[in-house]
């Protein structure tokens, strides 16, 4: 197998006590929290966020995009080539789905690195309300870019798996939550399985006792005894208390968070206890401290933003609210999202090679200089921009109100009108910094209508926002 390049993971901003979860449905009261995706954003979103910071100029391009997800935002049809058309991969990239179970993660980052392609694994997970699963699942997504060369971070040792069919927890499709049989009955069909493939792996890798070690199970009394295998001083200071449990996700977030703290030359054991189990053994090496993820897992659990039950609730859908009374949005065309798709996916803008003036959306007249088909394609969804100018709209219909619309002016020019995400009204200034986000604006009629918000962050020059 190939080994990673280039890392990343992506958590919602949004944060849900277990606490909040406890009082409104009169429950003893639980600690930590969960992390959840906003009204805005799905699988695809979350996974296009996780990967943007792998595929920029420079990087080895992919020749495989494999994503993995329990909930994907469409059936029959291929997720994977939104998040291929958001990242602006070559045509030639084979951009294919492993959905519907948990261990279809592990299927991701093998298929990956067997061909040097780009494996993305992002999940949402929901249970009915007041279950174990909506107090301890959450959302998130991590990235992987595999490759040869000086610049692997970390090498693949071994992998060993152990495959065997039993009832522990299933979902009908179509269904919110899942369903769940006695934890006993799911311990003791795991832990056989967990001894055999973690013992083969680190045979095969020559590893009596690992660095640092990642689990991850459905089943919390499974990772558990998983953990115990070992000493405690290799456990990482698990994301379940402050983040939850991601599905198909939590191995790569987990995988993601202990790159983000290793060092050179350690051993990695990764145990994904699902429908089987599958150990894999990497080893990190001296690239690995000038190629970590630009913003760490631990930074951005740090950097979340409390939401009430009910705001989840309605997210989700399990809180029915009365509609807008304006009509309903129009489902985007087919044939008119095609042939703009560099635009809508992508966020590619043009400017002019006479006078150098951006235009978003991209133009073939130039408004500066009035230069004909004289354009060069630019992407714009990696750039920084301040808010121009904004206005708080308490009208329109969001299931997040207020909706702040926004101009903003791109560094090195260019200028945009569109919303802005993960946002605090009464924080909005005018200078206020912004980058690019993926987002789902709304779905009608079954189709989804991507495209990309703005959402206020701290400037890289000085550490904090300035406002002018």
């Amino acid at each position: 197998m190939h080994g990673i390049l280039r890392y990343g993971a992506y958590l919602p901003a949004a944060r849900l006590s277990r606490a909040e979860i406890a009082s409104s449905l009169g429950a003893p009261p639980l600690q930590g929290s969960r992390t959840v995706a906003a009204y805005d954003e799905d699988t695809t979103s979350l996974a296009v966020e996780a990967a943007r910071s792998l595929v920029v100029d420079g990087a080895p391009r992919p020749a495989t995009l494999h994503f993995a997800t329990t909930a994907p935002a469409y059936a029959d049809k291929t997720n994977a080539t939104a998040i291929h058309a958001a990242l602006g991969l070559d045509a030639h990239c084979f951009a294919v789905d492993s959905v519907g179970a948990v261990r279809s993660g592990v299927g991701a980052l093998c298929g990956a690195a067997q061909t040097a392609g780009l494996a993305v694994l992002s999940d949402i997970r929901t249970g009915l309300p007041g279950s174990a699963d909506e107090q301890s699942g959450g959302d998130g997504a991590a990235a992987f870019l595999f490759g040869d060369g000086e610049d692997v971070i970390a090498e693949f040792c071994s992998m060993a798996s152990a495959t065997a069919e039993f009832l522990d927890r299933w979902r009908v499709p179509g269904e919110l939550h899942s369903r769940v049989w006695e934890e006993r009955f799911g311990a003791q069909m795991y832990a056989p399985l967990v001894r055999d493939a973690v013992g083969r792996a680190l045979e095969a890798a020559g590893v009596t006792q690992p660095d640092r070690i990642v689990v991850s199970s459905p089943h919390a009394r499974a990772a558990r005894a998983t953990l115990a295998m070992f000493p405690a001083a290799s456990h990482p200071e698990g994301l379940e208390e402050t983040a939850g449990y991601s599905g198909a996700a939590h191995a790569g977030l987990g995988l993601a968070d202990t790159l983000d703290r290793a060092h050179a030359g350690q051993t990695i054991l990764l145990v994904v206890a699902s429908d089987g189990c599958d150990a894999l053994v990497l080893r990190t090496t001296a690239a690995l401290d000038a190629r970590r993820a630009p913003r760490s897992v631990r930074a951005q659990l740090a950097a979340g933003r409390p939401i009430s039950y009910s705001s989840y609730l309605t997210w989700r859908g399990l809180l029915r609210r009365e509609a807008p009374r304006r009509p309903d949005p129009a489902m985007p065309a087919p044939p008119a999202s095609a042939r703009r798709e560099p635009w809508k996916f992508g966020l590619v803008g043009s400017r002019c090679r006479r006078c150098s003036t951006a235009h978003l959306p991209p133009a073939r007249v130039c408004v500066r200089c009035q230069a004909v088909d004289e354009m060069n394609p630019e992407r714009f969804a990696e750039s920084r921009a301040r808010v121009a100018t904004f206005a708080i709209d308490h009208l329109a219909w969001s299931m997040a109100p207020p909706v702040v619309a926004a101009v903003v002016d791109f560094d090195g020019g260019g200028r945009l009108l569109c919303e802005l995400a993960d946002v605090d009204p009464a924080q909005v200034r005018i200078g206020t910094r912004v980058a690019m986000t993926f987002r789902r604006l709304y779905t009608a009629d079954g189709v989804h209508n991507y495209f990309w918000k703005a959402r206020p962050v701290e400037d890289e020059e000085d550490g904090e926002q300035r406002h002018s």
